[in-house]
C-alpha cells in the first residue's frame, strides 16, 4: 500500500507542485489549506507523514503540530517555510517536528527527506521481548516511545528522543557535533552545528530536573553521556 501524504500549505501553487511530484513518486496525497482543514483531514484519515507549512492564517503550523503531538507522538512532520533563522527551525522541530525544509526548495528533495522519514518510522522486523535501553538510571522504550529517569516519565520531543537514544547507544563514548547531526537528521542540518547545541540544552534540562547531570560537554570535541554520573 502506497504511503500517505497529508500536505498543508495555503499557497496554490505549492500545493498543486507537491501533489504532482509526490503522486508521481508513488504517494497517495490529501491536501489542506489551513490549519484548521489540516486538523480536520488528520481526523478524517490518518497520514503517514504531515508536510506542514509554517505560516498560514490563522491556525499555524506550530500550533498544528503541537495538536499532532498531543494526539500522536511519532506521527512524523515536515516542516516547509521561509521563516529560515535557526531559531524558527529549533522552535519548530522542540515542539515536535522531524525536519524542516526552508522555502524555495526542490520537489525532489522533500520526496527523498519523505522516504527517509518513511525509513525511520518503520517498525524493526523483529522486536526484541525487552525493547528498553537502560544507562544509570534512565531507561528508554524504543517501543512505546517512552522514557522515564529514576521512575519519573520524561516527556521529550521526537528529535530529543532520537537525540537520547543516539547518546544511550554511545554511552561513554564522545561524540561530534557532526556526528550527532548526520545520526539524528540523517544529513547535514544546514550546517548549522549550533542546533545541536540547542537541543542538547534542552535534553539536559529535562535530564537534570530528575537527578545528577549526565551529558558531559568535552570541550573541542562533542558530548558524551556518562554512565557513572553522580558517583
Amino acid at each position: 500500500m502506497s504511503a500517505r501524504i497529508l500536505v498543508v500549505d495555503d499557497d496554490d501553487e505549492i500545493r498543486a507542485m507537491l501533489d504532482s511530484t509526490l503522486r508521481f513518486s508513488g504517494f497517495e496525497v490529501t491536501q489542506a489549506s489551513t490549519g484548521a482543514d489540516a486538523i480536520a483531514a488528520l481526523a478524517a484519515a490518518p497520514p503517514d507523514v504531515v508536510v506542514l507549512d509554517v505560516m498560514m492564517p490563522g491556525v499555524d503550523g506550530f500550533e498544528v503540530v503541537q495538536l499532532i503531538r498531543r494526539r500522536d507522538a511519532t506521527l512524523p512532520v515536515l516542516f516547509l517555510s521561509a521563516r529560515d533563522a535557526v531559531e524558527d527551525r529549533v522552535r519548530g522541530l522542540r515542539l515536535g517536528g522531524d525536519d524542516y525544509v526552508t522555502k524555495p526548495f526542490s520537489a525532489v528533495e522533500v520526496v527523498a527527506r519523505i522516504e527517509t522519514l518513511l525509513r525511520r518510522a518503520a517498525p524493526t522486523e523483529a522486536p526484541s521481548d525487552d525493547a528498553a535501553i537502560r544507562v544509570a538510571d534512565v531507561v528508554l522504550d524504543e517501543q512505546r516511545h517512552l522514557v522515564e529517569r529514576g521512575g519519573t516519565r520524561i516527556d521529550l520531543s521526537p528529535t530529543e528522543f532520537r537525540l537520547l537514544r543516539m547518546l544511550m547507544d554511545n554511552a561513554d563514548h564522545v561524540l561530534s557535533k557532526s556526528q550527532i547531526l548526520r545520526e539524528v537528521w540523517l544529513y547535514d542540518f544546514g550546517g548549522e552545528a549550533n542546533v545541536v547545541e540547542r537541543f542538547i540544552s534542552s535534553l539536559r534540562r529535562k535530564l537534570d530536573a530528575h537527578g545528577d547531570p549526565l551529558i558531559e560537554t568535552v570541550r573541542g570535541f562533542g558530548y558524551v553521556l556518562r554512565t557513572d554520573a553522580g558517583r
